[in-house]
């Protein structure tokens, strides 16, 4: 295979980095964009900035690092990365990072930054739904930004298709390429936190490849990822989207739903946020080989969730929260009452946020407790 089988979904090449950036640079929607974060900086003076990269990640470091790095700044108090788990020599290899999922944008661009400070060669590969590629120069810049569509927007039979040449392009990025990728371990973020890697995941990754199942994955060096937020900015507009869908079966988010929690994500207040990578599942997964086909994926599965769940960073207030759902004080010796007290002014604050018409605050408000009880419990049953 060559790497132009992957063209309808691939991200760009180096030779065609000039042409994207001029077709960027002519769209004024994007301009308005990019002074808006860059002010004071004259247009072809960013543009000069982004036509000097030789390639993908030379863009990444000239243009959006720098963005990332100032967005966190104002909207959390920490970022970190523990990569223990990945010795310092051997972060030159390409690694299939699975990982929750918490904020449609904002999962991977924060793991390209955690990776190039923390001594890693590369940044990853992103896999990116076409559902959120509401725009030309969206589409132009994901692809610039290293990221691979996901054709979600396909009838049942091409969806077929779609996947196994998603699979392929996969493990030639890996095996090839040698680039690393990210991957949601499901479709669409989890809304009440509680994470589970969608078997479907492992199933598209293990169609491309060659070998039995167990030698197809190992190929990927896939490696389980956990995200923990302290403050999920998009709470209050998940918790909406339940009673939404509670109160009316068919009710389906609209595209400025989808750019409304675009914007939330990106922009709103998260605390500390701490990145945690597991050992790749290559050290374990020749255990589940002997597996009938159907048990082994679930099987991996589980495994994978069980490593997420034992990484995550858990905050006071996902104590405070798991007491005020099940009305107890189990865990009080995790938090003071001036923090509980405070959890609970941050939680009637939240609830405030929601616009609906038939407002049902007690529902909202075990919705958003739910949220942030879920990693805590999944945690306690992963240890």
């Amino acid at each position: 295979m060559n790497i132009h089988d992957f063209d309808a979904i691939r991200p760009l090449l180096p030779e065609e980095i000039p042409g994207a950036i001029d077709e960027l640079f002519s769209d004024t929607t994007f301009c308005a964009i990019i002074q808006s974060l860059y002010k004071g900086i004259p247009l072809e003076a960013l543009k000069a900035k982004a036509l000097a990269s030789k390639d993908n990640l030379e863009f990444q470091k000239a243009l959006l690092y720098p963005l990332i790095k100032q967005l966190i700044s104002q909207c959390a108090t920490s970022l970190t990365l523990d990569a223990t788990a990945i010795p310092a020599e051997k972060r030159a290899e390409a690694y299939t990072f699975v990982s929750n999922h918490r904020d449609i944008v904002l999962d991977s661009a924060l793991l390209d930054v955690l990776l190039i400070d923390n001594g890693f060669q590369n940044t990853i590969e992103i896999a990116i739904g076409d559902n959120l590629l509401i725009y030309p120069w969206i589409r132009t810049l994901v692809r610039l930004n290293k990221s691979f569509i996901v054709q979600r927007s396909v009838s049942m039979r091409e969806m077929l298709m779609s996947s196994k040449r998603m699979s392929e392009y996969m493990h030639f990025a890996v095996s090839e390429k040698h680039e690393g990728i990210w991957i949601a371990q499901r479709e669409g973020r989890a809304k009440d936190s509680n994470d589970r890697t969608q078997e479907s995941i492992l199933k598209m990754m293990a169609m491309g490849g060659e070998g039995t199942p167990v030698e197809r994955l190992k190929e990927l060096n896939i490696t389980p990822l956990t995200i923990s937020y302290e403050y999920d900015p998009c709470d209050f507009l998940k918790a909406k989207e339940f009673q939404q869908k509670r109160d009316d079966a068919s009710f389906k988010k609209s595209q400025q739903d989808d750019l409304i929690n675009m914007k939330t994500g990106i922009f709103g207040h998260k605390g500390k946020v701490v990145y945690r990578i597991a050992s790749p599942i290559n050290a374990w997964i020749d255990e589940y080989a002997a597996l009938p086909k159907g048990e082994f994926f679930k099987a991996v599965a589980e495994r994978m969730d069980r490593a997420i769940h034992q990484g995550y960073e858990i905050f006071t207030n996902n104590y405070v929260a798991l007491d005020l759902l099940t009305h107890s004080t189990e865990h009080a010796a995790h938090y003071t009452e001036a923090e509980k007290a405070s959890f609970e002014t941050y939680l009637q604050q939240r609830i405030s946020l929601i616009d609906l018409p038939e407002k049902d605050e007690a529902f909202l408000r075990e919705r958003i407790l739910t949220m942030y009880a879920n990693p805590l419990i999944n945690h306690l049953n992963s240890l």
